[in-house]
């Protein structure tokens, strides 16, 4: 018989499946960069790991696979996914032209719930890095993040960012690796990004939104990085320049 646990409200729900918590397993580790970028993802390696069968390993890997985290290679098994120039130039580019139309809408702040949603967010950002929680760090940036979007109070807007989440995640992810900040001082920058929404001034928010985002992105990381096109390349020389 299947166990079941009580729910918000206590409603009665399934706990998750194997093949759920190894993708949640499996996908803490590549934003935490225990699994790298384009690193080959042996089954059996994976199965003593996690703990786990091959059926409920397979069942994650697909659903990675859908995500955009993990690529399938006919007879070769399956890796990580690499991120190219052109990859990172259209997250980078996309997430920060959303970010910038949700502060022009939503900033200052006309509903008050909203700015709540965004120190809530902050506190729970804040208490992954106090615990060194690399496994939950991304996922609650991005969460701080999908807050803010969510001030201008523009359901498309924010469902349009949500939607990019594990590919922000994994750029988020190759950032990190080469970046020589510790969490709690992530967690500070971003607090300032705060403060300034929060004193209500939309071109002054716009402002350090973009220079957070300036400052936060490792650029000769992104030099190493194959599969530069002609958008991308004019992209990099400006944020060189910025």
């Amino acid at each position: 018989m299947t166990a079941v646990h009580a729910g918000t409200g206590g409603r009665i729900v399934a706990p998750p499946s194997m093949a759920e918590l190894a993708t949640d397993a499996l996908r803490a580790m590549i934003f935490s960069g225990e699994l790298a970028l384009g690193e080959r993802l042996v089954e059996a390696r994976l199965t003593e790991r996690l703990g786990v069968s091959r059926p409920p390993l397979r069942e994650a890997l697909q659903t990675l696979t859908h995500e955009g985290l993990v690529v399938a290679h006919p007879r070769r098994g399956a890796t990580v996914r690499t991120l190219t120039r052109h990859d990172v130039y259209e997250i980078v580019t996309l997430r920060e032209d959303l970010e910038a139309l949700a502060v022009r809408l939503g900033v200052p702040v006309r509903v008050p719930e909203r700015l709540e949603r965004c120190r809530a967010a902050l506190a729970a950002f804040e208490e992954v890095g106090r615990a060194g929680d690399e496994s939950r760090f991304l996922h609650h940036k991005f969460e701080f993040h999908l807050s803010l979007v969510a001030l201008a109070g523009h359901s498309r807007l924010t469902e349009a960012y949500r939607a990019l989440s594990f590919q922000m995640q994994l750029c988020m992810a190759m950032n990190r690796t080469a970046r020589r900040e510790s969490l709690l001082e992530n967690v500070e920058r971003h607090r300032e990004l705060l403060a300034v929404v929060e004193a209500g001034d939309p071109e002054v928010a716009q402002r350090a939104l973009t220079e957070h985002g300036h400052t936060s992105f490792l650029l000769d990381l992104v030099d190493r990085l194959d599969g530069g096109t002609p958008e991308s390349e004019e992209w990099l020389a400006r944020r060189r320049g910025a």
